[in-house]
């Protein structure tokens, strides 16, 4: 299969592409680096990434930016940020993306436990990755052409949680949690929330 990673530059977004390559072709996009660049924030740019890439037969995101903060400290900057990037950047890769598929392909998104599992700080994360649940239950019943659309939902990264100087114990490595991503691509969920524990 012919793959686009977004965010294949980041910690997830490596492990993926590192255990899709054995077996496919996979095309890397990151803000920065990559094979292709792209803002998630804007739709200008993803409908360009689309242009430059041709049909495909799989898209993955493990992107999209949103930042801690506490609920009385947030500013409307805080909320634009995750709304404009982690969910709508996400929401359009659906919107332009399923142009690009071929039939039968598929969309994976990224949420994250903390939609259903928030702690202090995580409110603009929660808000996000719950939408994001939301949509793709929603969107995987109006896709056409066999496409589907599931979204993973990883649990803290060890190797994230070590750069932040946390415990890492807790979490799970970015290349256990990559198995969902692939489980997504190569089987047969459809409008699903993947949950990276039940794939190692």
């Amino acid at each position: 299969m012919k793959i686009l990673v977004i965010g294949a530059t980041g910690t997830i977004g490596k492990a993926v592409v590192e255990q899709l390559s054995t077996q496919h072709e996979v095309i890397r996009a990151g803000y920065k680096g990559g094979d292709v660049q792209v803002d998630l924030s804007s739709k200008a740019s993803i409908e360009e990434l689309f242009n430059q890439v041709g049909t495909l037969d799989a898209i993955v995101s493990t992107a999209g930016a949103a930042n801690f903060v506490s609920l009385n400290e947030a500013k409307d900057e805080d909320f634009q940020l995750a709304l404009s990037n982690k969910l709508m950047g996400q929401v359009n890769l659906v919107r332009v993306g399923q142009e690009h598929l071929s039939d039968g392909g598929s969309i994976t998104l990224t949420s994250g436990v903390l939609s259903r599992q928030p702690m202090p700080g995580s409110v603009t994360l929660s808000m996000v990755n719950g939408a994001l649940e939301s949509f793709t239950k929603a969107a995987a019943l109006e896709v056409e052409r066999d496409i589907r659309i599931n979204v993973v939902s990883p649990v803290f990264v060890k190797e994230t949680m070590a750069m932040m100087g946390m415990d890492p114990t807790s979490g799970l490595s970015a290349d256990d949690t990559a198995q969902a991503y692939v489980a997504s691509i190569e089987g047969s969920a459809n409008g699903e929330t993947l949950d990276v524990l039940d794939f190692v």
